[in-house]
């Protein structure tokens, strides 16, 4: 009878070890997959290794120079964390499809991205905006992202601290 039951035992603790079997990730998106497209260019301009044309203004102080991206995901990574498919936002977005664009719009207080707009051309994407708002009792900041392949990319932000100056920067990237 132990010899049985440690053979049932066994048979439990191999068959919970075995993995299951995979998910398919692109199944359970409800709404644009940015962050796999934003890595997907990320390697993409990785092989390329484009010259950039970068122009940082910070307080209305510019500073530009020409040069290649050491590493695009980091680069790119403002884009890939504004991912509207995270499990706790299902559901909270609305969209609104045509032929040439498509729209996701939220209001919810707790979601800071309050729009992604991807649009098209010959069937491929020519562009993206997202609209991030983040607002609490003592901060507010609004950041406005715009990636447009191999032609420009671009991250612009306000903030404003309760008691102290406000702050604007913006990041451009243009491809050469």
């Amino acid at each position: 009878m132990k010899k049985l039951s440690f053979l049932s035992l066994s048979i439990l603790v191999f068959a919970a070890c075995t993995p299951a079997a995979p998910k398919n990730h692109n199944a359970s998106l409800a709404y644009f997959d940015l962050k796999d497209y934003i890595a997907k260019e990320a390697k993409r301009l990785t092989a390329l290794n484009p010259e950039i044309d970068k122009t940082v203004i910070v307080n209305q102080a510019a500073e530009r120079k020409k040069l290649k991206i050491a590493d695009w995901p980091k680069e790119l990574s403002s884009f890939s964390d504004a991912d509207i498919n995270k499990s706790a936002w299902q559901g909270l977005f609305t969209a609104a499809k045509a032929k040439d664009s498509e729209t996701y719009l939220s209001d919810n207080e707790k979601v800071p991205v309050k729009s992604l707009t991807v649009s098209y051309r010959n069937g491929k994407i020519h562009g993206i905006k997202l609209l991030i708002s983040n607002t609490n009792s003592l901060y507010t900041s609004n950041d406005t992202l715009s990636y447009f392949p191999d032609s420009l990319y671009e991250v612009k932000k306000t903030q404003n601290i309760k008691l102290l100056k406000g702050k604007s920067y913006a990041i451009t990237g243009r491809f050469k």
